[in-house]
């Protein structure tokens, strides 16, 4: 008698910095929405515990979960964290959300292997657990620097004002407390029609290469970078209300400011402002970086139904691709 088929679906969105970012690493606040694209795993039963993404397969033992560069990695760190599942299984992934664009692609990718071959293992762990553990994998086993903006968003999904007070120090897992997230959602007058656009610059950027030598003049206690990163997390306090009530004006006047200290912290990049000039030339009331820098992607701040005028400013300075944000669900999973 044949055994039933197992399969097990997995996914999670990438998402875009609306304001606050980067101050996810240092105990700051963020408002952050999702994107609507997906990273999507999808796990069979098999003879054997197998990789696969791209059209390229790799057949995994323990001995093969050191870090490779290649398009498994990712894969490999999470099973190097969980263990090698004692009933094997085919783990096929892709995304759809572009990688090292600044929009949290690897994230969505690692949240949703993470939270599939925990499924496989009947683990089903709470949200905010959940994005500990991709923050720590990500943190300890890719050696990225990051923050927790990333993996809280591609968890939670939706449109989230996030505090991160008491998590600006790297603690043990068991000693880290969990961020506060509040949905913004449901106070909006019309969720479905988010005044933003993103564009991507077409540079890829590992985000840890731009965070990194920041996180060292932080933790020097450089005063500029002390006072600005305050500074930012107290205008996501004040683009909170803002947003909340539509005030358009006050928000781009917030966004503006995140970015030029980001900018003066040398956070930015030139493709990011030839492509924040262009939108702010077009009329956008605020644009800042997403996500990322010296690459990756802008979010632009145009409270306007006809949105034609900023993409062909935006194509014009060279804009790789345009989306718009999307209130869409956090990590998912399907069980067959």
């Amino acid at each position: 008698m044949n055994c039933p088929v197992k399969k097990i679906i997995s996914s999670a969105p990438g998402r875009a910095g609306i304001i606050g970012n980067p101050t996810d690493m240092y105990g700051g606040a963020v408002i952050s929405c999702s994107v609507g694209m997906r990273a999507k795993v999808t796990i069979t039963t098999s003879p054997a515990l197998t990789l696969a993404t791209g059209g390229e397969e790799c057949k995994i033992i323990a001995a093969d979960l050191g870090l490779r560069g290649d398009r498994f990695d990712i894969a490999r760190v999470v099973l190097k964290y969980l263990g090698i599942p004692e009933e094997p299984c085919r783990v096929e992934f892709g995304s759809s959300v572009p990688l090292r664009s600044g929009l949290a692609g690897s994230t969505a990718l690692l949240v949703a292997l993470l939270q599939g071959l925990l499924a496989w293992q009947d683990k089903f762990p709470h949200r905010y657990r959940l994005a500990e553990m991709a923050r720590f994998i990500e943190l300890n086993h890719l050696k990225v620097v990051c923050g927790y903006q990333d993996a809280y968003m591609t968890v939670f999904g939706g449109l989230n004002y996030m505090d991160f007070r008491g998590k600006q120090f790297n603690r043990a897992a068991e000693a880290e407390l969990y961020a506060t997230i509040e949905p913004l959602a449901p106070f909006l007058n019309n969720v479905h029609e988010l005044p933003f656009l993103l564009a991507t610059t077409g540079v890829q950027r590992v985000s840890g290469a731009v965070h990194k030598p920041l996180r060292e003049r932080w933790l020097a206690g450089e005063p500029e970078v002390v006072k600005g990163y305050e500074r930012i997390t107290e205008l996501a306090r004040l683009g909170k209300k803002a947003l909340l009530n539509s005030d358009w004006p006050q928000l781009g006047e917030l966004m503006n400011e995140n970015h030029d200290i980001q900018r003066r912290l040398s956070g930015s990049g030139e493709s990011n402002e030839r492509l924040i000039a262009a939108a702010l030339s077009a009329g956008a009331l605020g644009a800042k970086l997403a996500g990322a820098g010296e690459g990756g992607t802008i979010i632009a701040l145009w409270p306007h139904k006809d949105f034609s005028p900023l993409e062909t400013a935006l194509q014009n300075a060279g804009a790789a691709a345009q989306y718009r944000p999307v209130i869409d669900v956090g990590a998912t999973i399907e069980m067959e």
